[in-house]
């Protein structure tokens, strides 16, 4: 069921046979998963099912027990600089924010890019300024992260993940922290970055925004991929039981 990129072209993301243990618990599966430059996937199951720990795993903040991942070809590996050059192409965003506390919103842009990418520090705060215009806070870049609504940090957190110039954007439920009147704004962070053609993989529990975003669905049960496909069939005839139970269930509240 993996989606190939186009023959000759490389996937920028590609997991095979992925196996990840928790002790005993089996959390993922034979894990196989293509994701083709400028294509836009989203993670989508109920609780536990592993979407989480698949997504950190693209990056390493989560080891694996078997399988193999690879960015644009070449496999991810264990631990050292390698490893970190990798990780550097792969920008990620937690529900969490985490930005530095004690440092500006600008102080948290400018840190990797200067001290990974080597920038100077006049262009590491153009490049900062450029990206926090983007998303819609560059006024707030002389403010503490304290300082800023959520909406707000995380909408700076996208950009000091763009300023790595990344890949690939992974973004693990990066609204699920948020009040409802912010989540719009990110999403629509998100949604910018789409049409500019940015590779991601999303864990969310948005799904108009997945209907209306995505290239493709991709849903886990049980640490699994149970089905994947575009988002109009998925949502419209999901192809399995699991997954239409999973869809009647958070359908539901909406009718109360």
């Amino acid at each position: 069921m993996t989606q190939l990129p186009p023959p000759g072209e490389k996937p920028v993301i590609e997991l095979k046979n992925v196996n990840k243990h928790y002790g005993s618990l089996h959390v993922l599966k034979d894990i196989s998963l293509s994701v083709g430059k400028g294509e836009v996937v989203v993670v989508i199951g109920p609780s536990g099912s592993g979407k989480s720990t698949l997504c950190r795993t693209i990056n390493r903040l989560e080891t694996i027990d078997s399988g193999q991942i690879l960015i644009d070809g070449v496999p991810l590996p264990q631990e050292g600089r390698q490893l970190a050059r990798l990780r550097a192409q792969i920008g990620m965003v937690f529900q969490s924010f985490n930005l530095f506390s004690h440092m500006t919103v600008l102080d948290n842009m400018t840190l990797a890019p200067m001290g990974v990418l080597k920038l100077s520090k006049k262009q590491a705060r153009e490049e900062a300024m450029r990206l926090l215009e983007r998303v819609g806070v560059a006024d707030q870049a002389h403010k503490l992260p304290a300082q800023l609504s959520g909406g707000q940090q995380q909408r700076a957190a996208i950009a000091r993940a763009l300023a790595m110039h990344p890949k690939a954007m992974l973004f693990d439920e990066p609204t699920s922290a948020l009040d409802p009147e912010m989540i719009g704004e990110v999403l629509n962070v998100m949604t910018a970055l789409a049409q500019d053609g940015m590779t991601m993989v999303i864990v969310t529990h948005e799904m108009n925004f997945a209907r209306r975003v995505c290239d493709r669905v991709v849903f886990m049960d049980g640490g699994s991929i149970v089905e994947q496909g575009a988002p109009e069939a998925f949502f419209a005839h999901p192809g399995s039981q699991r997954a239409a139970d999973f869809l009647q269930s958070i359908r539901a509240p909406e009718k109360l």
